[in-house]
């Protein structure tokens, strides 16, 4: 026993010193060599956005369509801004909700922006984006209403609210007297006087008013009314048309601020990248109209933006950049009818924002004159639906 207990002492001991060698943990892998290149990197933050407001001049429809193709597609986006439309509607006037502050830019005719600015309010014309006038005056082929002076001895509407002014220099042009040549009447923002027989001649939008009385069936032959059926006065030909649609910005703040001007460029290089998809995707920016709820339907807006397109396409010294003619044709019907007492300076309008929004919209392949640009055939059906 004395000799056995050392012996059992001893292979414990040897025992316990093979347990502590295999319960050391083996050491851990190196990492394996990798590329730089592989290697993986945290995805930079994403850029942030300069948040922009836009007035309009009237409710959602396809008289704005580049503006929410610009927004719903990206392309204000990728220039780095998130712009919010503002609706219109009668009562809102875009230059006074920009002069204020309340809105960034604003869609206004021009001679409602040469108005309130000629009362104080510093703003400037930084993108002509309709070419053309779309006012006419509508009557019915039986009424005899051929030209200007057939207006003489007759019931003429107009909406007033500044409208009026195109069919008033017209008719002084043709040696009318607007006071007592012409029975002048107020007329609603529809065309049901002009259907019904009350006037002999309506105001209407070749975009809007126009088209509804297309949208609206004859009771003669149970049929919608042909454009045959109507005679139009269009003030482009008479040489009384009046600049309308434009993006007006703040004088003050592009003078005194660097980084407004920047998104004053970038701003309108989008609005006119979408007005540039809608020329060539007609039917896809319907749709984006009608994904923004407007009142009247499908086939309305399709006729609408047809009619728009040919506003602004062809613009031969490029989208949005003024063409001093007819800025002058405007500012010489604006103060021969007293809509302003004088003529605006020289800072009324200003190309230099377009120009370099143009400049960018080449260098990315974009048409910005659209010489080929021609209507499509748009079939209206009863309501505008």
């Amino acid at each position: 026993m004395r000799i056995l207990v050392p012996l059992l002492a001893l292979s414990l001991l040897a025992a316990a010193c093979g347990d502590d060698d295999e319960a050391e943990p083996d050491p851990e892998p190196a990492p394996e060599a990798t590329d730089g290149d592989d290697a993986t990197e945290p995805e930079p933050e994403p850029a942030e956005l300069t948040p922009v407001t836009l007035q309009l001049q009237w409710f959602t429809q396809a008289q704005f369509a580049g503006y929410y193709a610009a927004r719903d597609l990206g392309f204000y986006n990728d220039v780095g801004l998130d712009v919010t439309i503002l609706e219109g509607g009668v009562d809102i006037v875009p230059a006074s909700v920009l002069d204020s502050g309340a809105a960034d830019f604003a869609v206004s005719w021009v001679p409602r922006g040469l108005v309130p600015r000629e009362e104080g309010a510093n703003i400037t014309n930084i993108a002509q984006v309709f070419q053309r006038s779309a006012t006419l005056q509508v009557s019915f082929a039986d009424s005899g209403i051929n030209s200007v002076s057939d207006l003489a001895g007759r019931t003429v509407g107009n909406w007033g609210f500044g409208n009026e002014f195109e069919l008033l220099a017209g008719l002084r042009k043709n040696g009318l007297d607007p006071q007592s040549d012409v029975t002048l009447v107020q007329q609603n923002f529809d065309m049901l006087a002009l259907i019904s027989g009350d006037i002999d001649a309506a105001q209407a939008m070749i975009y809007n008013e126009y088209a509804q009385v297309l949208e609206t069936i004859n009771p003669a032959t149970g049929e919608l009314y042909q454009p045959e059926d109507l005679n139009i006065i269009d003030w482009n030909d008479e040489g009384t048309a009046m600049l309308q649609d434009a993006l007006w910005a703040d004088a003050d703040r592009l003078e005194s601020d660097a980084d407004y001007r920047d998104v004053a460029v970038r701003f309108v290089e989008a609005s006119i990248r979408g007005w540039a998809h809608c020329r060539d995707n007609s039917d896809a920016c319907v749709e984006i109209v009608l994904n923004n709820v407007p009142t009247l339907g499908q086939s309305h807006q399709a006729w609408q933006l047809n009619e728009i397109s040919s506003l602004i396409w062809p613009s031969p010294l490029g989208a949005g950049v003024m063409d001093p003619d007819l800025w002058a044709q405007t500012v010489d019907v604006a103060t021969s009818e007293g809509i302003l007492a004088a003529a605006p300076d020289d800072g009324a309008y200003r190309t230099d924002i377009a120009e370099e929004a143009l400049a960018n919209l080449r260098d990315q392949g974009v048409d910005v004159v659209g010489s080929g640009f021609e209507r499509i055939v748009v079939e209206l059906l009863e309501g505008g639906e």
